[in-house]
């Protein structure tokens, strides 16, 4: 039987700024990779998306970027 991984980038919301929809997104996800906080998301975000992640069995990965929010 083939099987598709459905991945996305999540975790990039920060501060006062919304960015996607991460909960809808990490329920129909199979694997999600975090923003690691250089180009988006904060602490609190990251977080609380592996928590959200884990919770809905969704694997994840690290999401790291360059510091182009500076």
């Amino acid at each position: 039987m083939m099987t598709i991984d459905l991945n996305c980038d999540l975790g990039e919301s920060y501060g006062a700024y919304t960015i996607g929809n991460d909960e809808g997104l990490l329920q129909v996800a199979t694997s999600a990779n975090i923003a690691c906080g250089f180009h988006a998301g904060d602490p609190h975000i990251m977080r609380q998306t592996v928590k959200r992640a884990l919770h809905y069995n969704v694997v994840i990965g690290a999401h790291p970027g360059f510091p182009d929010r500076i």
